[in-house]
């Protein structure tokens, strides 16, 4: 696993985003553990998400014309991540 990961992970404890235990799920299934990326809910939060996805997409090297974010939470993902691509990469991203 790559330190960004590692990081990202520690990142979603750190935030209580990804919890371990025994949740039911709204489809009645039993699952170990919960992410619920709503307690991303600050501006560090966002620009550190856009920072971890950046880069796992310059590490995937898959090459790409546009960056899209559906709505309604993937509009500012995607907005973060263009800005962490070129910040970080130097890669201008649509």
């Amino acid at each position: 696993m790559e330190q960004y990961q590692k990081d990202f992970v520690d990142f979603t404890l750190e935030t209580g985003a990804l919890k371990f235990g025994e949740f039911t799920l709204k489809s009645g299934r039993v699952s170990p553990y919960f992410f619920n990326a709503g307690l991303f809910n600050q501006g560090q939060h966002l620009s550190k998400l856009g920072q971890f996805y950046a880069q796992a997409i310059d590490a995937s090297g898959i090459e790409f014309d546009v960056l899209f974010g559906p709505a309604y939470k993937g509009i500012p993902l995607a907005a973060a991540t263009t800005i962490a691509l070129n910040d970080r990469f130097n890669k201008s991203v649509p």
